[in-house]
């Protein structure tokens, strides 16, 4: 079993259909004194429309793949958006840059990669050493859902389910994929493993491929408490990327926190 990651042009096309962030990230970045970071920037699926929209950003990604990927990416766009983007190797709890930022974005719940309170501080403050005085950090996950969570704790929850599916760009097969998660509600850690199928027009597997994300998920107060002992300032909640507020019924917790000093 293989880290998702690991495979830029399958990750792509598992996202592709999502792009609910995208603008909220890209006005984000416009109101913010250039240049701005991107953590985990992965394929360049919001970096690139944050320079497209005239934002020079800089983005740190952790997997190899994923940069090569994006790279490919930025080597297709015109010349004078290319100018805009730096590209590069970082953990978002250990990089240093010469840079300092207006802005620091950590889009798709990419923080949850975070696997100890340990990590999540060391991310946070040097976040903050990288954030101009006044600068923000903008970065969201999940709502912990306690009703699914326990849904999975059931003898049945584990079971594997159909995910989604999407049609291979390149050679237009369709691929099917399943999925299954195990929830540790003590740790707050969930194993997802899914398994990719390419299927013909009579639905016979050409190909299997099986990936596995480990994810950490996070309370409300639970980094209300970590962004304080980082030193950010809570500048907005939001529920929705339209800016709607957090509430009970909200899917997201879409975080503004500002270095104040």
């Amino acid at each position: 079993m293989t880290d998702l990651y690991a495979f830029g042009d399958v990750y792509d096309q598992m996202v592709s259909h999502y792009t609910a962030d995208i603008a909220f990230y890209v006005q984000q970045a416009q109101k913010a004194e250039p240049p701005v970071l991107e953590l985990a920037c992965g394929t360049g699926r919001v970096l690139i429309p944050t320079a497209q929209a005239g934002v020079p950003i800089w983005g740190l990604d952790l997997t190899p793949a994923m940069l090569a990927r994006a790279e490919r990416k930025i080597a297709a766009l015109p010349a004078g958006v290319q100018a805009r983007i730096t590209i590069g190797q970082g953990d978002m709890r250990y990089f240093n840059l010469p840079q300092r930022f207006g802005l620091v974005t950590i889009p798709f719940r990419s923080f949850l990669h975070l696997m100890t309170v340990q990590e999540q501080l060391a991310a946070l403050v040097n976040i903050r050493r990288h954030l101009r005085p006044g600068g923000r950090l903008a970065l969201n996950f999940f709502q912990p859902n306690i009703p699914t969570i326990a849904v999975h704790l059931t003898p049945t929850g584990n079971a594997l389910k159909f995910f989604q599916e999407w049609r291979d760009p390149e050679t237009g097969r369709r691929v099917v994929c399943w999925e299954t998660r195990r929830y540790y509600p003590a740790t707050q850690v969930i194993h997802e493993r899914r398994i990719l199928e390419t299927v013909d027009e009579n639905g016979k597997v050409l190909d299997r491929q099986h990936h596995s994300l480990t994810l950490r998920w996070i309370y409300r107060y639970e980094f209300e408490h970590l962004l304080a002992r980082a030193g950010l300032e809570i500048e907005a909640l939001y529920g929705d990327f339209d800016r709607r507020p957090f509430n009970e019924s909200s899917n997201e917790l879409i975080w503004i926190a500002r270095r104040a000093n």
